[in-house]
């Protein structure tokens, strides 16, 4: 069974890594101690709504974003995905080897995995804010 704690230790530090910032960066920043940031992120504390927020500021997302990312992964593991969708904003050189890689699969008989859900008419990263709406569509 997934722990809420987990997951959202899980995508806090994602949202982290992907920001290429440390521990040390993100816990000044949201003025938390280094340790009890580390146990968050490992799934070994439950943060309080005031310390997710914090956090959420220092990384510059939304809580109500991260709370929606952390619902689709639970949705996703209690369902028996096969992939949990941990990095759903990958960088852009993952997507162009993705490409790169795409066609020669292919011809090689493997089968390629479609994303399951895709944003139409996505705004720039950082861009949406509360109140407004992205589509998704399958």
């Amino acid at each position: 069974m997934l722990l809420l704690r987990t997951q959202l230790g899980s995508t806090l530090r994602g949202h982290r890594l992907r920001q290429h910032r440390t521990l040390r960066d993100v816990s000044g920043a949201a003025r938390v101690s280094l340790g009890y940031l580390s146990e968050v992120e490992r799934g070994q504390k439950e943060a309080s709504s005031e310390l997710l927020a914090s956090i959420c500021d220092a990384l510059d997302v939304e809580l109500a974003d991260l709370l929606a990312e952390v619902s689709l992964e639970l949705r996703v593991a209690g369902a028996g995905g096969v992939r949990a969708l941990a990095h759903p904003v990958p960088d852009e050189a993952a997507d162009a080897a993705a490409a790169e890689d795409r066609p020669a699969a292919e011809e090689a008989g493997v089968p390629v995995a479609e994303p399951a859900l895709a944003l139409v008419g996505a705004p720039a990263r950082g861009a949406l804010r509360r109140g407004e709406a992205v589509s998704l569509a399958a």
